[in-house]
């Protein structure tokens, strides 16, 4: 049960029309942004953030996906944790890849370059960091400084959406919920 409770007629505030894109990006209105627009700036910021965070780049969405899910896990969110399963799938990313998340070191369904930037997400969630001078002379060899700071990006973003849905315990979404329940982790 949500500690806040989310605005109610979300389409009909001064937030609406981010609302309303919301929506369409993700399928369904997420909790997090109803609960979040009690304060219309911090909404309206967060949103553009997770905008830019997710537009189109060097790192593929599915990608980012993933790592925001990594992310998500280690931190213990389970909204988060939800949502990046579920947008990873919506972004092509097969259920079996998603379900072997963490096992990516030793699976074949992921490449050197995926093993590079999930290794800084896994490293980079925990607390303290975990981040060597080795783990980015292996991600420099896959990627450039333009794609490192969009992988950071992710892993910086759901720091503040893992603490943000926990502390609240946004209650998540059918959609992403039934997703997230029929996935076969350990």
């Amino acid at each position: 049960m949500n500690r806040i409770d989310p605005i109610s007629n979300p389409k009909e505030s001064e937030q609406g029309s981010l609302f309303t894109n919301a929506e369409k990006w993700m399928g369904f209105l997420p909790n997090d942004g109803l609960i979040m627009a009690h304060k219309p700036n911090i909404l309206s910021s967060f949103f553009q953030l997770a905008k830019d965070v997710y537009a189109e780049g060097k790192v593929n969405s599915g990608l980012k996906r993933m790592i925001g899910h990594l992310s998500s896990k280690v931190s213990g969110c389970q909204y988060c944790s939800a949502h990046t399963a579920y947008g990873a799938n919506e972004q092509g990313v097969e259920k079996e890849k998603i379900e072997q998340l963490w096992e990516y070191k030793t699976s074949s369904l992921f490449s050197e370059k995926e093993r590079a930037a999930l290794d800084i997400a896994l490293k980079g969630s925990m607390i303290p960091n975990q981040v060597t001078d080795e783990d980015f002379i292996t991600l420099k060899k896959y990627y450039d400084n333009e794609a490192i700071v969009e992988i950071v990006s992710v892993i910086s973003m759901f720091g503040f959406l893992n603490r943000w849905n926990a502390t609240l315990n946004t209650q998540i979404e059918d959609a992403p919920g039934a997703f997230y329940q029929s996935l076969n982790t350990k």
